[in-house]
């Protein structure tokens, strides 16, 4: 009789160990966006409005912001080769009327600066323009682009995304992280988000 060479796992132990590991990869996620909204930067951003053909899918509101679309003259530095993908870093300061405008961007990491946030987008595919320069306009998304609603609350939202009401407030994690924080009704929270 030959003895096996591999060490056979009891199948509850196996079961055990998959569901601890699944248990720890959740609770890592959950406790990343908790620990933004727990201890990350205050901005305020007004919410623009979106083709009303892609407004409500499902059980959650589009939302799209001036910051998302970048002039080539607030970007510093190079911009990488075409064809790329990349993140941009974006600094935001706040205006007069509380709300966060984009002022400097950049394909490299943007330095603290006191009274203001840096915001990191995500990867976006990068291609130059016509000429092989940057192009005049680079549109990035931070992670923020939607905010899921109970049901039947999303047409409301939608409507006063659409007539510039609805305003968001985020918090900014060290590394540029955005997590939604509450959304703001013609000045008031209407939702807020909780930390787990």
């Amino acid at each position: 009789m030959t003895e096996s060479r591999f060490f056979r796992v009891p199948p509850l132990v196996a079961a055990v160990v998959a569901a601890a590991l699944q248990t720890a990869v959740i609770g890592y996620m959950v406790e990343g966006r908790a620990s933004i909204l727990r201890s990350g930067a205050d901005i305020r951003l007004k919410t623009q409005p979106v083709d009303p053909r892609d407004l409500l899918r499902g059980d959650y509101v589009i939302l799209s912001y001036p910051i998302s679309t970048i002039p080539k003259s607030i970007v510093t530095g190079e911009g990488p080769k075409g064809g790329a993908w990349t993140r941009l870093f974006v600094r935001l300061k706040p205006g007069a009327d509380g709300l966060w405008a984009a002022t400097e961007a950049s394909f490299a990491t943007l330095p603290a600066q006191e009274g203001s946030v840096v915001l990191r987008t995500l990867p976006f595919d990068y291609y130059t323009g016509a000429d092989g320069g940057m192009p005049d306009t680079l549109f990035v998304q931070y992670g923020i682009e939607r905010y899921y609603v109970p049901e039947g609350d999303g047409k409301a939202l939608e409507d006063a995304r659409n007539q510039e009401e609805l305003e968001v407030e985020a918090r900014v994690s060290r590394d540029g992280t955005a997590q939604i924080a509450r959304l703001i009704l013609k000045g008031e929270p209407i939702y807020e988000e909780p930390l787990y």
